[in-house]
């Protein structure tokens, strides 16, 4: 109250000394310069009254512990960033600041007595608040928070959490969490440096150098195979600097943070960046925004300033009565940062930086340094003879290009007429333009027949699939590839392979297609033979399969039991005779048994006997028996197979099962057979080891070979899926409407 009443009187003294001078301008100069500093004098102690007279603010003690000592440039930033979070205080701040310097001081006893001096000095000093800067105050408070300062709010900033993730802390903690993202900063690399196959992390064995090297192995391991991840963090500063010098060309440089070398040598930010930076010659990507700015490129960066602000904002909110508890922790303070001298330097795609990037010493181009000064200069001087030599030049242009156009295309015509393709362009709305001569020899008609359509041109069968082709290509302006039979002008069909392009204008706007089509029917029958081929060599091989095991099944394994009969009638003669004869008995029928087995395998007659399906059934159950493995067969076939369709899904069965049984390691394989619409689906999975299926093709085995060429034949289609320890499906597909010579060389 007294010291608004002293305002008040404040202004109206000088409101009527206003009045006195006013009156005074009628009188001398001498008098009015006496009332000007009597009116100085009174308003000066006036307010010295008033500002005596404000109540004094309350005191707040707060301790900011630090990693490092303050001639550390991040620690030094970092602080700058919590004082400016604290500028709105309505209270009367003691900040207490300790140092422990863990870089120059590593050796954990002088650390303990860091700690303990800590404890002893502030113990009794009533703390309001504790900001720790650094993971090691961090750790040191959370481990003797409830015993040396039970119940003293802590705000932490820079934790560079470890690679476990964040510690448990109890409800006095609040702050701001690791920030640090170097999974960004590579994804970004990669982007700005194509081609990048190396990415080479360096760093120091500081405490915090090795907390943040392992946030960033955690981070990088999702690039874990698509770059190869090498780290140069335990070697002296010379040797480092050495190594950096001779990296591969595709090779990016991540930054993390140099506080200590091998040798114990200690270094600050602006100390270590510009030895990094001038010994690497690939680009150097960092981490953290104290490194920006000696030379290397940037990446989304960890603003120490605004993690400090951050925090002071937290610590503000909690002096003036909110808990620690009720605010919410924060995860950094990051954004996309960038050096525009060091992406000239190494010329790196500028396009590829985010949108709302900061981007430090960009240069200005010409027009923003001198456009003050050309636009006046043109308009005054030049306005008038500008615009006509604009007009003439314009006029010349157009002229110079349309002959430009005009030899260009009859240039066109004439390499496209004496190419040994037919070549063809269309427009951005899917209709031809043009076709050159040789294909106006090959169908016999006229280029503006040609442009009414293809309808009749290409075969019937093939139409729909080359329309749905042609149609997707310019749909997404991608170049496209087809085969399709074109008529010839004698009526006969051709193979031909078809491939387009997409154009586009100088301005970048669409502007249709090119594309040539060659003759490849020569190359298709010799595909075919080459098929055909293939399949009498299986079906020879199933012929000669089918007599070796009539003659196992009829011949030898009947009079193996002939004999076995034969033995068992032996059994009446004395003991040691009769228990010879039992065991010859006993081998006799094992082998009798084997023979079977590999007749089943051979030649099974039970797809003649029992059906396709319960022939399947039944030598997968036998072939189980013998490997000792458990085979699920289930089926859900309700239309009776043809006997050679039956044959190609049981061949494809054996040739799996035997493979499986060999090389996947399990005792349980799944077997599913079941009919959809007009085709049979079966499948066989395993969970064993896997196995590349590109080495096996190329491989000396024909199984895989084998049950390919047995499903083409049958005008099937088989699926091979396999990954190393992820198991193995395959899938077969094959119609019911088999032609008889397919059927049979399926066999």
């Amino acid at each position: 109250m007294w010291a608004t009443a002293s305002y008040r009187t404040v202004a109206s003294f000088l409101y009527f000394s206003r009045l006195a001078f006013g009156q005074q301008n009628r009188k001398t100069r001498g008098t009015l310069y006496l009332w000007f500093p009597l009116t100085v004098l009174a308003a000066i102690a006036l307010s010295h009254s008033v500002v005596a007279a404000a109540p004094a603010k309350e005191v707040r003690r707060i301790l900011i512990l630090n990693e490092e000592n303050a001639t550390y440039p991040g620690i030094r930033i970092i602080n700058q960033g919590i004082q400016a979070g604290l500028n709105d205080s309505p209270y009367q701040l003691q900040l207490y600041s300790e140092y422990m310097d863990t870089t120059l001081f590593p050796d954990p006893a002088v650390q303990q007595e860091f700690r303990d001096s800590y404890i002893r000095k502030y113990r009794n000093r009533k703390l309001d608040l504790i900001i720790t800067v650094g993971p090691s105050p961090l750790k040191f408070m959370r481990e003797v928070h409830q015993r040396a300062f039970p119940g003293v709010p802590i705000v932490f900033c820079l934790p560079t959490l470890s690679a476990t993730g964040p510690p448990t802390l109890d409800s006095d903690f609040t702050g701001v969490e690791d920030d640090t993202a170097p999974a960004k900063t590579v994804g970004i690399a990669l982007r700005l440096v194509p081609g990048t196959r190396n990415v080479v992390v360096v760093g120091g064995v500081a405490p915090i150098d090795r907390e943040v090297l392992a946030n960033v192995r955690k981070e990088l391991m999702s690039y874990e195979g698509r770059v190869e991840i090498s780290y140069l963090t335990d070697l002296a500063m010379p040797d480092l600097i050495e190594r950096l010098r001779h990296l591969p060309s595709n090779t990016v440089v991540l930054l993390t943070s140099i506080g200590q070398d091998a040798a114990g040598t200690s270094f600050k930010s602006n100390e270590s960046s510009p030895l990094i930076i001038g010994a690497a010659n690939v680009p150097v990507f960092s981490l953290f925004d104290v490194h920006l700015n000696y030379g290397e490129v940037g990446g989304y960066l960890s603003s120490l300033r605004e993690q400090g602000k951050v925090a002071g904002g937290m610590a503000l909110r909690i002096l003036r009565g909110e808990k620690p508890q009720d605010i919410a922790r924060v995860k950094g303070a990051n954004s996309y940062m960038f050096d525009w001298r060091a992406i000239k330097r190494w010329g790196l795609r500028e396009r590829e930086i985010p949108l709302g990037s900061i981007v430090i010493n960009r240069q200005p181009t010409f027009w923003e340094a001198y456009k003050q000064y050309i636009i006046p200069g043109i308009a005054v001087m030049f306005a008038e003879s500008l615009l006509i030599f604009a007009l003439l030049w314009q006029r010349k242009r157009r002229r110079e290009s349309e002959l430009h156009v005009r030899e260009s295309e009859e240039r066109f015509r004439l390499v496209a007429n004496t190419a040994p393709v037919m070549i063809w362009m269309s427009g951005p709305d899917k209709k031809p333009t043009y076709f050159n001569q040789l294909w106006l020899d090959f169908t016999g008609l006229s280029e503006a027949d040609l442009r009414n359509g293809l309808v009749g041109i290409v075969h019937p069968e093939d139409y729909s699939e080359c329309h749905d082709i042609y149609c997707r290509g310019f749909d997404q302006r991608q170049p496209f590839k087809k085969q399709c039979r074109l008529r010839r002008h004698d009526g006969q069909y051709r193979w031909m392979l078809d491939i387009g392009v997409p154009r586009f204008h100088r301005d970048g706007s669409f502007a249709g297609y090119i594309g040539s089509c060659i003759d490849v029917t020569d190359h298709k029958l010799a595909e075919e033979t080459l098929s055909d081929i293939a399949r009498k060599l299986v079906a020879a091989q199933e012929q000669e399969r089918t007599r070796i095991a009539r003659e196992l099944h009829d011949d030898i394994n009947q009079r193996l039991a002939m004999l076995a009969v034969e033995l068992e009638q032996v059994q009446d003669d004395p003991f040691e005779i009769q228990q010879r004869v039992s065991e010859l008995r006993k081998q006799t029928i094992e082998i009798s048994n084997g023979v079977q087995a590999l007749s089943h395998d051979l030649h099974s007659s039970q797809l003649e006997y029992l059906g396709a399906v319960a022939g399947m059934k039944s030598w997968c159950k036998e072939f189980g028996e013998r490997q000792g493995m458990q085979i699920d067969f289930r089926q859900d076939v309700r239309s009776t197979l043809p006997q050679e369709l039956g044959l190609c899904l049981f061949r494809v069965l054996q040739e799996a099962l035997h493979n499986a049984a060999k090389h996947s390691g399990v005792k349980r394989i799944e077997v599913q057979l079941h009919e959809e619409s007009d085709e049979i689906h079966l499948t066989i999975r395993d969970l064993g080891k896997g196995f590349d299926i590109e080495a096996a093709r190329t491989g000396l085995g024909l199984g895989l070979t084998s049950m390919q060429e047995r499903v083409r034949a049958a005008n099937g289609k088989i699926a091979i899926e396999s990954k190393p320890t992820g198991g193995t499906t395959i899938e077969v597909r094959v119609p019911f409407g088999l032609s008889s010579n397919s059927m049979r060389a399926t066999g």
